[in-house]
């Protein structure tokens, strides 16, 4: 906004007496000029000369008088054209101000009028969250009163009143998957009608962790240590930060075509788990967790690290597997079969201390990196038939009960074997290079040059 003009001087009124000194002036000018010419005339000798010198006088005076008073006429004309210029100016200076002035009154009102008008959406906005928030506390108040029911029917209804809210709101999806999943880490009675009630909850979190589908929540984590659950189906869903830490799980626990991101923790007891085409990035924790069944990771693509430390294993199945991170075993058992035919290690694995008490098969297996199987022990046949070690390998103090076949591997390094032993009862084909000798009638020994 530009500053206003600077205010101009008052204007003073000419004072009456100024206009009479102006013609006494003009008068007493013309008198004086006359007196002197008149003076001058009556020095002329002649008569004639005299009298034309006195009427030039008397001319020329009234000429003074006449002009002196033109000009102060010219003087005050002029005086009147600045006056009224200057009343111009200050008319249309003080009509500006006044349009400027109604222009900032407008600009005032309409800006309290949009004020206004936002607090009073504002108000109307809060008041409807406020509703709003009251509506889903209600809903929620009363799908816990009805899941904490003593009927399983209602507790039925109560958990698909919890979905629907979460459905619905989709910042009450973490709350609500909080609320299964602490359900599920309830004790469970012994009654069949529970059991449905629980295997529905189960449902309610699978059915909303699947991308491909139009219920999906995503970024959900599912915390069910120490939950018991029965056939729970996580097939084909999105998982993160999964947690299964001392939890029971009986029937089939399925994450077959799933993706696992952040951390699955499986340090639970399971009766069978597949884990057939897992993928994903996500750091996978069985450390001493217990599979009675059969674990199968066929196909699996795995980008994070797999962890086995003192897992038991039934049978076990790692088929066409890809693990892209370290890999440990150490101090794992299998108690039946395991296969890693056609695995891939793209980095370290480590199987030191493993027990495999039945056939141990790594046909055509590739070890990108370093191979540790220092003290396993190989109850029965293991097959390293075909298999690539493209890193280090140390089978230190291994023990084979059974035979040992390496048949058409392919080694980058001669294999580390100090003190390992094989079963003299059984056939053997020993990688180039290893010295075997008989240390008794029981056992050979393996030994580095």
């Amino acid at each position: 906004m530009s500053a206003p003009p600077p205010p101009e001087k008052p204007l003073r009124v000419m004072p009456w007496w100024l206009a009479l000194l102006g013609l006494l002036l003009a008068a007493g000018l013309g008198w004086l000029v006359l007196g002197w010419l008149l003076t001058e005339a009556d020095r002329a000798a002649q008569p004639d000369t005299r009298a034309t010198l006195r009427v030039d006088a008397i001319r020329t005076g009234l000429t003074v008088v006449a002009g002196t008073g033109g000009g102060l006429a010219l003087l005050f004309a002029a005086r009147r054209q600045w006056i009224s210029e200057r009343g111009q100016r200050h008319q249309e200076a003080v009509a500006a101000h006044d349009q400027a002035h109604r222009d900032r009154v407008q600009a005032h009102a309409e800006a309290v009028a949009e004020a206004a008008a936002r607090h009073q959406e504002r108000q109307a906005t809060a008041a409807e969250h406020d509703a709003g928030e009251r509506r889903l506390t209600e809903l929620y108040v009363r799908a816990i009163e009805l899941v904490g029911s003593d009927n399983p029917a209602v507790r039925l209804g109560g958990l698909h009143a919890l979905e629907r809210l979460g459905q619905d709101n989709p910042g009450q999806r973490p709350t609500t998957v909080a609320v299964l999943c602490a359900y599920l880490r309830m004790p469970a009675p012994d009654d069949p009608r529970e059991t449905e009630v629980r295997r529905t909850a189960q449902r309610m979190l699978t059915r909303h962790l699947r991308a491909d589908r139009d219920t999906w929540w995503p970024d959900i984590a599912l915390d069910l240590t120490g939950a018991r659950l029965d056939d729970f189906d996580a097939a084909g869903c999105t998982l993160v930060d999964l947690d299964l830490t001392g939890a029971v799980c009986t029937g089939v626990t399925s994450f077959a075509g799933a993706v696992a991101h952040g951390r699955m923790r499986l340090t639970a007891e399971f009766a069978d788990l597949v884990c057939d085409d897992l993928t994903g990035d996500a750091d996978i924790v069985l450390d001493d967790a217990r599979v009675t069944g059969r674990a199968s990771f066929d196909r699996a693509d795995l980008g994070g690290a797999l962890s086995c430390l003192g897992t038991r294993f039934g049978q076990a199945s790692f088929h066409a597997a890809t693990l892209r991170q370290p890999s440990s075993f150490d101090r794992a058992t299998f108690a039946g079969a395991a296969t890693f035919r056609e695995a891939v290690f793209l980095a370290g694995l480590s199987m030191e201390h493993t027990g495999f008490a039945g056939y141990a098969g790594f046909r055509r297996t590739r070890f990108a990196d370093l191979a540790l199987f220092r003290w396993t022990e190989f109850g029965a046949e293991a097959w390293f038939e075909g298999a690539r070690f493209e890193g280090g390998t140390n089978f230190g103090r291994a023990v084979f009960h059974g035979g040992a076949h390496f048949e058409g591997a392919e080694l980058a390094r001669r294999p580390l074997v100090d003190q390992a032993r094989a079963s003299t009862s059984v056939t053997h084909d020993w990688p180039r290079d290893v010295t075997v000798t008989r240390r008794d009638d029981d056992w050979l020994v393996l030994t580095d040059p």
